[in-house]
């Protein structure tokens, strides 16, 4: 009897401390980052134990610079923070860690989208546009984040559409700056949670290799892309939308973005296939793309991508001139 009770005992304490041990909160990391044009954030921790009167249920973390400043916080999931935007307080919940027990949040008020503006050439050069891209942080804040933090930097600025393929996809992300670029390329970013967005022509997401792979290399669906390809837009973890096209897509900058080279190794010669299966196999301009051979990007991230490769191989890519944020273009 006394083995029993022992026993017993003993199972009711293994029990008592799988509860107490469920119960115990998740540690995780949170980034907060801060991409108000203007205005400097305070963060502030949630003390629920508190009422919301309590003067002591706000305790302060940091202070977060503006566009782009960022702060990293050691805390548990389901912790509340706090912080203050043209007098109105508004509160996030970290809630979503990654594999990594880290999430990424971005400060933005009311702000649901972030304008940027990208003076592009056209038609080989022989025109000048606009293309507006309007990035939705919530959608996808890590990549969301990483774009405008290149932006900010004019990591974009002269870089060519290095891979457009009509009804498919625009491509572009390779600076024009050998060292920018090397280092840029080796600096990758954990994939966003997957947002359950369909994809959309005008949709603008990553461009990567494999999980946690994304860097500065982005592509934009293009108008005309079938509901197969659209489908498949999405499958990989690494192409999650954080924006898409202002205006008219169909009409607009991305229609006269010069695309005479094709798609690029290995996706051109020898792709039949492959497009017949996810695209329009019967008209002659896709044909033309299928059998040309375009830029390939392990040569434009070589010494001499810009100043030989391109140059003397591809000279007719347009490029963007300047990307810039809107809210932001005219402040000191």
């Amino acid at each position: 009897m006394k083995t029993f009770f022992t026993l017993l005992s003993l199972t009711l304490a293994i029990i008592g401390s799988s509860i107490v041990a469920a119960q115990e909160p998740h540690k995780m990391t949170a980034v907060f980052v801060n991409e108000h044009p203007r205005d400097d954030v305070e963060l502030f921790w949630v003390n629920h134990d508190l009422a919301e009167d309590d003067p002591g249920r706000f305790i302060y973390q940091a202070t977060i610079a503006r566009r782009g400043g960022a702060h990293i916080a050691q805390t548990f999931q389901s912790h509340e923070f706090a912080y203050r935007f043209e007098g109105e307080m508004h509160y996030v919940s970290v809630d979503r860690p990654n594999a990594n027990d880290e999430q990424l949040i971005v400060l933005s008020g009311r702000n649901e989208e972030i304008r940027i503006r990208c003076d592009v050439t056209i038609n080989s050069g022989q025109g000048a546009d606009s293309l507006g891209i309007l990035v939705k942080p919530y959608w996808a804040p890590r990549g969301a984040a990483r774009f405008l933090e290149l932006v900010r930097m004019g990591y974009y600025d002269g870089v060519v559409f290095n891979r457009v393929v009509p009804k498919f996809l625009t491509q572009f992300g390779i600076g024009t700056d050998y060292e920018t670029r090397t280092r840029v390329r080796e600096y990758t970013i954990w994939d966003d949670f997957d947002a359950r967005i369909a994809f959309e022509p005008g949709f603008v997401s990553y461009a990567g290799s494999g999980p946690d792979s994304r860097t500065a290399e982005i592509f934009i669906v293009m108008p005309g892309a079938s509901q197969e390809q659209l489908a498949r837009f999405g499958e990989n973890a690494w192409e999650t939308p954080f924006g898409f096209v202002e205006g008219d897509v169909e009409n607009g900058p991305l229609s006269k973005i010069y695309s005479g080279y094709g798609d690029m190794p290995p996706w051109g010669k020898g792709a039949l296939p492959y497009y017949c299966k996810y695209q329009s196999c019967y008209s002659l301009e896709f044909f033309v793309h299928i059998l040309n051979k375009g830029p390939n990007s392990n040569l434009i991230y070589a010494e001499d991508g810009y100043s030989t490769y391109l140059k003397n191989d591809f000279p007719l890519l347009d490029k963007i001139n300047r990307c810039y944020i809107v809210d932001e273009a005219n402040l000191p």
